[in-house]
């Protein structure tokens, strides 16, 4: 923000994914000035869609999200015709596979259909980001502003940020915090202090993705499909648990799995043994064709600062649900992560949940306060 910048706003947006882009275009269509302050250099949050270089791409791989399931979550669907966005289902067909024991050889069973309505977005998730992020007038997001402090004063709260090493202020009427709620209370000052319940809450609610790790291999084709394999596997060896073929629409071939490994362990270990154990993985489960992919993309979510707390290293689980403001901050401040979601938590349908609520609440409030 330089000096001929307003440095005041009706409403700022802290956080920069889906939920905090959403939230900042159905404010600016209600005729709202907003600001949107996001840390990274890169709007999207812990949607991230890479090419085989690692490289932010528009038809990519999907190292955060990767799945909507319109037929189960109401609220995607309409979102996705509205931003005209479309979707394609997860391969399904084919067989599956399951590694029980390391002593064993994986088991082969029958399948045939597409994973139980799993959808994934055309160009990969991010191509929302891109969408969203269209209808926010360029001048009202801040890249790379970390913000360290919010002080609730009569009328307004005043945000404490940094750019560019420089310490900022930013007054607004109305403040959404569209990140995972243990991220702000472990990295966001508040005055005067929210009441102990309710930081504990924060606290104690778990960051979606944020304790896992996505590994994909990528190859010249989807050999397993010739020989009748659906990418689909589960196994209780490792170093994967969970695994699916992740071919783009435009039909660059990929498998990928979550890694089982906590993520203290991870730490201990170097990306090339974390490589050179997924691809093991991938030929056990798959052939030896697996041995040899043009290139690799490892994610850990929990060694990102901008995502996951230490706390997040030892903690899964579902996020919880509760009373997230109370006290002096309940009418200026609101939630918007997907974490919030009263349905969805965790999830990209969550995302849009979230921040409309928190949308509707700040619009309740400044109608409230000019009448």
């Amino acid at each position: 923000m330089d000096g001929q910048e307003s440095r005041q706003t009706d409403v700022a947006i802290i956080g920069g994914g889906v939920a905090g882009l959403n939230a900042a275009r159905l404010l600016v269509a209600a005729g709202l000035d907003v600001r949107l302050l996001e840390a990274r250099g890169r709007l999207g949050g812990r949607v991230l869609t890479v090419d085989a270089t690692g490289a932010e791409s528009g038809d990519g791989f999907d190292l955060g999200p990767s799945w909507v399931w319109p037929k189960m979550q109401p609220v995607i669907g309409p979102f996705l015709d509205e931003l005209g966005i479309r979707t394609f289902a997860q391969r399904g067909q084919g067989d599956v596979v399951f590694e029980r024991m390391s002593r064993e050889p994986a088991q082969r069973y029958a399948g045939g259909r597409e994973e139980a309505g799993s959808r994934r977005i055309e160009g990969g998730a991010a191509v929302i980001v891109r969408e969203l992020s269209r209808r926010v007038p360029p001048g009202s997001i801040l890249l790379a502003t970390t913000v360290s402090a919010l002080s609730h004063e009569q009328d307004s709260v005043m945000i404490t940020m940094h750019r560019d090493g420089v310490e900022q202020t930013l007054r607004a009427r109305q403040v959404i915090l569209a990140v995972p709620p243990r991220l702000a209370e472990a990295t966001i000052t508040l005055a005067p202090e929210l009441p102990g319940d309710t930081a504990a809450l924060w606290s104690a609610t778990p960051t979606w993705m944020a304790p896992h790790a996505k590994f994909f291999a990528l190859y010249e084709k989807p050999f397993w499909l010739d020989d009748g394999f659906s990418g689909t596997a589960q196994s209780m060896v490792g170093p994967m648990l969970e695994i699916h073929d992740a071919t783009t629409l435009s039909g660059q071939a990929a498998l990928f799995g979550f890694l089982g490994l906590g993520a203290a362990e991870r730490s201990t270990l170097t990306e090339e043994a974390i490589t050179q154990a997924g691809i093991a993985q991938f030929v056990r489960l798959f052939g030896p064709d697996a041995a040899s992919p043009v290139a690799t993309i490892l994610k850990d979510w929990a060694a990102d600062p901008l995502t996951a707390t230490a706390t997040d290293a030892a903690s899964l689980g579902h996020p919880h649900s509760g009373t997230w403001i109370e006290g002096p901050w309940a009418d200026m401040l609101h939630l918007a992560g997907s974490e919030v979601s009263p349905t969805e938590a965790g999830y990209l349908a969550g995302a849009i949940e979230a921040s409309r609520n928190a949308v509707a609440e700040v619009i309740s409030v400044l109608s409230m306060q000019s009448s």
